[in-house]
């Protein structure tokens, strides 16, 4: 896996993009764009874990909320490739990857900076996609403004 950063400024408050990472129907809105029918299912909440799945494809990770600092940072380390919207373990292309999201703000002006450890056969999607699910996200957090 390669680890890959990615970073927006969105003129939005961090509470603003908190809220458009996470909160479902916005978390939908933007994940989509990376995998289509992306959802998350359980509790964001440090120590828990976490399932990022496809409506579509079935397919998804079971990760370790490792770290949380609400509304300023989260590291996921993924622990199981998953598929059967979640039910059953799969191939270990993102099992022990991490991902990170980290949120500073000045002057209103926020910066959101995406760590992820990409599998090497994914990471040409992830460099077309990532990029624009956080244009996504700068237009939903600034539409919150």
């Amino acid at each position: 896996m390669k680890e890959t950063q990615f970073s927006i400024e969105i003129n939005a408050s961090k509470d603003s993009v908190w809220t458009t990472l996470w909160e479902d129907t916005t978390f939908r809105d933007w994940a989509n764009i990376i995998d289509e029918g992306t959802y998350m299912k359980g509790v964001l909440k440090e120590g828990n874990e976490i399932q990022f799945i496809s409506s579509v494809s079935g397919y998804g990770v079971t990760s370790l909320i490792e770290k949380l600092t609400s509304n300023e940072f989260v590291l996921f380390r993924h622990g199981a490739d998953t598929k059967e919207s979640g039910q059953q373990e799969r191939e270990k292309e993102w099992t022990g990857g991490k991902e990170s999201y980290s949120l500073t703000e000045k002057n209103g002006v926020t910066t959101l900076i995406v760590k992820i450890d990409i599998p090497q056969e994914q990471e040409e999607t992830f460099n077309i996609r990532f990029p624009k699910a956080l244009e996504r996200i700068k237009t939903l957090a600034e539409k919150m403004q």
